[in-house]
Protein backbone atom coordinates (compact mmCIF):
# COMPACT_ATOMS: atom_id res chain seq x y z
CA UNK A 1 0.00 0.00 0.00
CA UNK A 2 0.98 3.57 -0.83
CA UNK A 3 0.78 5.73 2.13
CA UNK A 4 2.56 8.45 0.17
CA UNK A 5 -0.28 8.51 -2.49
CA UNK A 6 -3.22 8.40 0.58
CA UNK A 7 -1.55 11.19 1.71
CA UNK A 8 -1.83 13.19 -1.15
CA UNK A 9 -5.08 12.14 -2.00
CA UNK A 10 -6.40 13.32 1.57
CA UNK A 11 -4.53 16.18 2.08
CA UNK A 12 -3.28 14.44 5.10
CA UNK A 13 0.05 13.68 6.77
CA UNK A 14 0.85 10.77 9.06
CA UNK A 15 3.24 10.43 11.43
CA UNK A 16 2.96 6.90 11.73
CA UNK A 17 2.43 5.05 8.32
CA UNK A 18 2.39 1.42 9.81
CA UNK A 19 -0.24 2.11 11.55
CA UNK A 20 -2.50 3.43 8.81
CA UNK A 21 -1.25 0.72 6.60
CA UNK A 22 -3.02 -1.47 9.40
CA UNK A 23 -6.24 0.05 8.97
CA UNK A 24 -6.31 -0.65 4.87
CA UNK A 25 -4.87 -4.81 5.86
CA UNK A 26 -7.81 -7.01 5.61
CA UNK A 27 -7.73 -10.53 8.03
CA UNK A 28 -7.73 -12.40 4.66
CA UNK A 29 -4.16 -10.63 3.40
CA UNK A 30 -2.89 -11.51 7.13
CA UNK A 31 -3.80 -15.07 6.98
CA UNK A 32 -1.88 -15.68 3.66
CA UNK A 33 0.95 -13.38 4.96
CA UNK A 34 1.41 -15.81 8.58
CA UNK A 35 5.41 -15.63 7.74
CA UNK A 36 5.39 -11.80 8.24
CA UNK A 37 4.64 -9.44 10.78
CA UNK A 38 0.95 -7.84 9.82
CA UNK A 39 -1.72 -6.76 11.51
CA UNK A 40 -5.52 -6.80 10.71
CA UNK A 41 -7.74 -3.28 10.87
CA UNK A 42 -10.28 -5.25 12.96
CA UNK A 43 -9.41 -3.35 16.63
CA UNK A 44 -9.08 0.22 14.40
CA UNK A 45 -12.32 -1.01 13.46
CA UNK A 46 -13.95 -0.92 16.50
CA UNK A 47 -11.87 2.13 17.76
CA UNK A 48 -12.88 3.79 14.72
CA UNK A 49 -16.41 2.97 15.47
CA UNK A 50 -17.06 4.86 18.39
CA UNK A 51 -14.95 7.44 17.23
CA UNK A 52 -17.46 7.67 14.10
CA UNK A 53 -20.84 7.76 16.35
CA UNK A 54 -19.07 10.31 18.87
CA UNK A 55 -17.97 12.81 16.06
CA UNK A 56 -21.78 12.59 13.82
CA UNK A 57 -23.57 12.32 17.31
CA UNK A 58 -21.70 15.81 17.97
CA UNK A 59 -22.26 17.08 14.99
CA UNK A 60 -26.19 16.51 15.07
CA UNK A 61 -26.27 18.13 18.29
CA UNK A 62 -25.00 20.79 17.60
CA UNK A 63 -26.58 21.37 13.76
CA UNK A 64 -30.22 20.70 15.07
CA UNK A 65 -31.13 22.34 18.26
CA UNK A 66 -34.51 21.53 17.37
CA UNK A 67 -34.38 18.08 17.06
CA UNK A 68 -35.65 15.10 19.27
CA UNK A 69 -33.89 12.60 20.61
CA UNK A 70 -35.43 9.73 18.67
CA UNK A 71 -34.98 11.98 15.85
CA UNK A 72 -31.53 12.85 16.44
CA UNK A 73 -30.91 8.53 17.14
CA UNK A 74 -32.73 7.88 13.79
CA UNK A 75 -30.39 10.33 11.60
CA UNK A 76 -27.31 9.11 13.05
CA UNK A 77 -28.09 5.17 12.14
CA UNK A 78 -28.69 6.45 8.39
CA UNK A 79 -25.36 8.24 8.44
CA UNK A 80 -23.12 5.57 10.24
CA UNK A 81 -24.79 2.52 8.50
CA UNK A 82 -22.95 0.06 6.27
CA UNK A 83 -24.17 1.01 3.37
CA UNK A 84 -23.43 5.36 4.20
CA UNK A 85 -19.92 4.46 4.92
CA UNK A 86 -19.25 2.00 1.83
CA UNK A 87 -20.28 5.20 -0.07
CA UNK A 88 -17.98 7.33 1.79
CA UNK A 89 -14.96 4.94 1.37
CA UNK A 90 -15.89 4.59 -2.66
CA UNK A 91 -16.20 8.20 -2.57
CA UNK A 92 -12.49 8.33 -1.22
CA UNK A 93 -11.25 5.44 -3.51
CA UNK A 94 -10.33 3.39 -0.04
CA UNK A 95 -10.83 0.04 -2.33
CA UNK A 96 -7.89 0.97 -4.37
CA UNK A 97 -5.37 0.99 -1.13
CA UNK A 98 -6.93 -2.09 0.24
CA UNK A 99 -4.52 -5.15 1.59
CA UNK A 100 -6.24 -8.25 0.37
CA UNK A 101 -5.79 -12.07 -0.01
CA UNK A 102 -5.76 -13.82 -2.72
CA UNK A 103 -9.45 -15.03 -2.56
CA UNK A 104 -10.83 -12.39 -1.35
CA UNK A 105 -9.32 -10.34 -4.57
CA UNK A 106 -10.52 -12.75 -7.10
CA UNK A 107 -13.98 -12.41 -5.24
CA UNK A 108 -14.55 -8.79 -5.85
CA UNK A 109 -13.25 -8.08 -1.97
CA UNK A 110 -12.46 -4.72 -3.21
CA UNK A 111 -16.02 -3.36 -4.11
CA UNK A 112 -17.73 -5.59 -0.83
CA UNK A 113 -19.71 -3.02 0.94
CA UNK A 114 -18.94 -4.26 4.15
CA UNK A 115 -14.62 -4.43 3.60
CA UNK A 116 -15.22 -0.88 2.50
CA UNK A 117 -17.45 -0.04 5.34
CA UNK A 118 -15.04 -1.82 7.83
CA UNK A 119 -12.35 -0.16 6.42
CA UNK A 120 -13.99 3.59 6.53
CA UNK A 121 -13.67 3.21 10.22
CA UNK A 122 -10.73 1.43 10.53
CA UNK A 123 -9.45 4.08 8.70
CA UNK A 124 -10.55 6.78 10.84
CA UNK A 125 -9.42 4.74 14.36
CA UNK A 126 -5.57 5.18 12.59
CA UNK A 127 -6.32 8.98 12.47
CA UNK A 128 -7.89 9.02 15.95
CA UNK A 129 -4.84 7.48 17.18
CA UNK A 130 -1.87 9.09 14.88
CA UNK A 131 -3.11 12.52 15.56
CA UNK A 132 -6.12 12.85 17.97
CA UNK A 133 -9.75 13.14 18.27
CA UNK A 134 -9.50 16.72 16.54
CA UNK A 135 -7.51 15.48 13.41
CA UNK A 136 -10.91 12.56 13.12
CA UNK A 137 -13.19 15.26 13.57
CA UNK A 138 -11.63 17.53 10.61
CA UNK A 139 -11.29 14.31 8.32
CA UNK A 140 -15.14 13.97 9.01
CA UNK A 141 -15.75 17.45 8.11
CA UNK A 142 -13.82 17.54 4.97
CA UNK A 143 -16.08 13.91 3.88
CA UNK A 144 -19.02 13.23 5.89
CA UNK A 145 -20.73 16.56 7.08
CA UNK A 146 -21.08 18.22 3.83
CA UNK A 147 -23.37 15.20 2.65
CA UNK A 148 -25.62 15.72 5.80
CA UNK A 149 -25.70 19.11 5.52
CA UNK A 150 -26.88 18.87 1.77
CA UNK A 151 -29.88 16.60 3.25
CA UNK A 152 -28.24 13.05 1.95
CA UNK A 153 -29.99 11.68 4.84
CA UNK A 154 -32.81 13.14 6.04
CA UNK A 155 -35.27 10.84 4.39
CA UNK A 156 -33.23 8.02 5.97
CA UNK A 157 -35.17 6.06 9.25
CA UNK A 158 -34.16 3.39 11.32
CA UNK A 159 -36.59 0.44 9.75
CA UNK A 160 -36.53 -0.92 13.24
CA UNK A 161 -37.86 2.08 14.92
CA UNK A 162 -40.55 2.52 11.64
CA UNK A 163 -41.90 -0.90 12.09
CA UNK A 164 -42.16 -0.50 16.20
CA UNK A 165 -44.03 2.97 15.38
CA UNK A 166 -46.63 1.23 12.74
CA UNK A 167 -47.25 -1.57 14.62
CA UNK A 168 -48.06 0.53 18.11
CA UNK A 169 -49.97 2.67 15.75
CA UNK A 170 -51.87 -0.25 13.93
CA UNK A 171 -52.01 -3.62 15.75
CA UNK A 172 -50.36 -2.70 18.85
CA UNK A 173 -48.52 -6.27 19.23
CA UNK A 174 -45.03 -7.41 20.44
CA UNK A 175 -42.49 -7.21 17.67
CA UNK A 176 -39.91 -9.96 18.46
CA UNK A 177 -36.67 -10.71 16.29
CA UNK A 178 -35.11 -14.42 15.83
CA UNK A 179 -31.47 -15.40 14.71
CA UNK A 180 -32.51 -18.21 12.86
CA UNK A 181 -29.00 -19.16 10.72
CA UNK A 182 -25.21 -17.62 11.01
CA UNK A 183 -23.35 -18.82 8.75
CA UNK A 184 -19.42 -18.21 7.31
CA UNK A 185 -15.91 -17.74 9.09
CA UNK A 186 -15.21 -15.50 11.90
CA UNK A 187 -14.15 -13.20 9.65
CA UNK A 188 -16.92 -12.83 7.16
CA UNK A 189 -19.54 -13.60 9.28
CA UNK A 190 -23.42 -13.69 8.01
CA UNK A 191 -26.38 -13.35 9.90
CA UNK A 192 -29.90 -14.13 8.80
CA UNK A 193 -33.16 -12.50 10.91
CA UNK A 194 -36.50 -13.06 11.01
CA UNK A 195 -38.90 -10.27 12.61
CA UNK A 196 -42.07 -11.85 13.84
CA UNK A 197 -45.14 -9.66 14.93
CA UNK A 198 -47.75 -11.58 17.19
CA UNK A 199 -46.22 -14.54 16.58
CA UNK A 200 -46.49 -14.25 12.41
CA UNK A 201 -43.22 -14.38 10.40
CA UNK A 202 -43.54 -10.90 8.18
CA UNK A 203 -40.11 -10.39 7.30
CA UNK A 204 -36.25 -12.10 6.71
CA UNK A 205 -33.19 -10.05 6.44
CA UNK A 206 -29.79 -10.83 5.60
CA UNK A 207 -26.87 -9.32 7.22
CA UNK A 208 -23.02 -9.35 7.97
CA UNK A 209 -24.13 -8.23 11.78
CA UNK A 210 -26.67 -9.28 13.96
CA UNK A 211 -28.18 -5.81 14.20
CA UNK A 212 -27.77 -5.30 10.01
CA UNK A 213 -29.84 -8.68 9.44
CA UNK A 214 -32.54 -7.43 12.11
CA UNK A 215 -32.59 -3.62 9.94
CA UNK A 216 -33.09 -5.76 6.79
CA UNK A 217 -35.93 -7.84 8.53
CA UNK A 218 -37.56 -5.09 9.38
CA UNK A 219 -37.16 -3.23 6.08
CA UNK A 220 -38.88 -6.31 4.66
CA UNK A 221 -41.63 -6.43 6.92
CA UNK A 222 -42.36 -3.00 6.19
CA UNK A 223 -42.50 -3.19 2.58
CA UNK A 224 -44.76 -5.91 2.38
CA UNK A 225 -47.25 -3.99 4.20
CA UNK A 226 -46.69 -1.15 1.75
CA UNK A 227 -47.42 -3.92 -0.94
CA UNK A 228 -50.09 -4.93 0.85
CA UNK A 229 -51.77 -1.37 1.44
CA UNK A 230 -51.76 -0.50 -2.72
Amino acid sequence: MDVAQLEKKLKMTFNNHDLIKQAFTHSSYVNEHRHEVFSDNERLEFLGDAVLELGVSQYLFRQNNDMPEGELTKLRAAIVCEPSLMNFAQDLDFGNFLLLGKGEEQTGGRERPAILADVFESFLGAVYLDQGFDQALQFLQNYVFPKISTGAFSHAMDYKSQLQELVQAVKNQVIEYKIIEERGPSHDKEFISQVLIGNELVGEGLGRTKKEAEQRAAKHALDKFSENDK
